[in-house]
């Protein structure tokens, strides 16, 4: 990647991701994050207590900062890693399987979710934050330009495939045989700041203002029964 756009990226590929922190089961021992950039959350969470954190990065200087700090890091496409056989015995089995915005950039997320979901242990939990479309600025910039824009990061990644309400979200969930157990909804503004408080506040007292409010879904989920 090229160091300035890599630059450009980094607030919100190369964070600790505080939020998906938090959605970590605690009694989770061995993870596994899906697209870990250069391994940021994976070394928050280990910071935190003794977790085993394994990587999947596609791009190899990602990788390379990730190899230093997490346990294990395998540079391979995330698609095409869902997809070859064996995928278990390659891997391993995980309490935790966190996907923190990497399905929007794939064209079948829902293969991919699955595959990953397959590697659960019996009582794991899979960790999934998607970029809401419904965001009011979707409107804003379709209504007023009337053109979708393309940017380097963020709800508007010119490198997203996929797009997602949270219906949608809870549909790949159930695709991939997982049902959400709780969800954290991100009200932030496009620049991933906090609303003020008053707004925030407001928001979540008023179901469709806060569906407008909200950039970024996080649900944790469990396999079906």
């Amino acid at each position: 990647m090229d160091p300035d756009e890599r630059a450009r990226r980094a607030g919100a590929y190369e964070n600790a991701r505080p939020d998906v922190q938090a959605a970590v089961p605690a009694g989770a021992r061995r993870i596994l994050d899906v697209g870990c950039a250069s391994g940021a959350l994976g070394a928050a969470l280990k910071a935190r207590r003794a977790v085993t954190v394994v990587g999947v990065e596609v791009d190899p200087a990602y990788a390379a900062d990730a190899a230093g700090r997490l346990d294990r890091v395998v540079v391979a496409d995330v698609a095409e890693l869902a997809a070859r056989p064996g995928l278990e015995d390659e891997l391993g089995r995980f309490d935790c399987v966190i996907c923190a915005d990497v399905l929007e950039h794939l064209a079948d997320p829902e293969a991919a979710l699955r595959a990953f979901a397959g590697l659960l242990e019996p009582g794991g939990r899979a960790v999934v934050s998607l970029p809401n479309v419904r965001y009011w600025e979707t409107f804003w910039q379709l209504g007023r330009h009337g053109r979708w824009p393309r940017r380097s990061a963020g709800l508007f990644d010119r490198t997203h495939l996929r797009w997602f309400t949270l219906a949608d979200a809870h549909a790949l969930l159930a695709t991939a045989g997982l049902e959400a157990e709780s969800l954290d909804r991100r009200l932030l503004r496009p620049d991933g700041m906090p609303w003020p408080p008053l707004v925030a506040r407001v928001a979540r007292r008023a179901p469709g203002l806060r569906t407008l409010l909200t950039l970024q879904h996080v649900l944790v989920a469990r396999p079906r029964q």
